[in-house]
């Protein structure tokens, strides 16, 4: 019995993408200026790990509920404060941000007080440590430093693996992911901490994926069609991977919805930054890196025929 492949999408479809891109420009600008105004009027919400804090580990006798334990937390004057199990579910790590009302002290001796009332049995405290805002300080440093090597040394593997016009056009799209992504927790108001910068650098790193299949069809399509103008080699392209492209993102997109929905309050941020990156990774790629290439003279002996269009 012969087997008849299921195609969901058309491997021949003839979408002009970059007839089209200046209405991509024209989106990416203007989130870019909402996501610098939102960070420049308010700014990013801090977690714990960058402004410092009281990080609590404990055990209770039976499975702990997190719920009624973040209830009686919350609104007391601790700042921030978060709470998730580790290990199993009697084991339970508390964090809660500095707001310099209260010492380090008074806030574990709050702590202990509030969940003795909403705790049912004995509270083993087994671990208490004090983040300081001077060790907060040196992860942001460390994090910025991070998302820059993450982007410099993507750059560069594409400039080898390409040309210089390639890594550079990888560049403007992983700083325009960046970018987003950072407006995104501006807008939304999640807690910016470690988290953050590993989301940050996973959308980073699918963006740069997304965009390298299409660079290594555009490449080949280089090969094959000396003559053909750039606008055209690039749309079609583009349209030969988009199938491709689409699959991709979407089952990957489910994933992170999922992760998003079920996943708990722990991680919501984490979550639904994923969830926002992977549709402005995907965007990117089509919008900010391939169309680039037409700007950076990627074939000069057809400088004349790139402009068109």
């Amino acid at each position: 019995m012969k087997l008849i492949p299921l195609h969901i999408f058309s491997n021949k479809t003839r979408f002009d993408f970059i007839g089209t891109r200046w209405y991509g420009f024209g989106v990416s600008i203007l989130f870019s200026l909402i996501s610098f105004g939102v960070l420049f009027t308010h700014g990013l919400n801090w977690g714990i790990d960058f402004t410092g804090g009281v990080l609590m580990e404990l055990k209770t006798e039976q499975s702990a509920d997190l719920a009624s334990m973040r209830k009686a937390l919350e609104g007391e004057g601790l700042g921030e404060v978060s709470l998730q199990n580790f290990g199993d579910s009697q084991n339970v790590m508390i964090r809660i941000q500095s707001t310099g009302e209260n010492s380090e002290g008074a806030i574990v001796e709050k702590v202990k007080r509030l969940l003795s009332g909403a705790v049912s049995g004995k509270i083993d405290y087994r671990n208490i440590e004090f983040v300081g805002p001077t060790v907060g300080h040196e992860l942001v440093k460390s994090g910025i430093m991070a998302t820059v090597f993450a982007c410099v040394a993507i750059m560069l593997y594409v400039w080898f693996r390409f040309e210089w016009q390639f890594g550079v056009g990888t560049l403007l799209a992983l700083a325009h992911d960046t970018i987003m992504v950072i407006g995104f927790y501006a807008i939304s108001r999640f807690d910016f901490g470690l988290t953050a910068i590993a989301s940050v650098l996973t959308i980073i790193g699918y963006s740069m994926n997304d965009s390298v299949v299409i660079y290594d069809r555009i490449r080949e399509n280089m090969r094959r069609y000396k003559k053909m103008p750039m606008n055209e080699l690039l749309n079609q392209s583009m349209n030969e991977t988009l199938a491709r492209t689409v699959l991709t993102s979407s089952t990957t997109l489910l994933a992170a919805l999922a992760l998003a929905i079920f996943g708990g309050e722990v991680i919501k941020g984490f979550s639904w930054s994923l969830v926002f990156g992977i549709v402005v990774g995907t965007y990117s790629s089509i919008y900010i890196s391939a169309p680039t290439l037409i700007y950076l003279k990627i074939r000069p002996e057809l400088e004349g025929e790139q402009g068109n269009g």
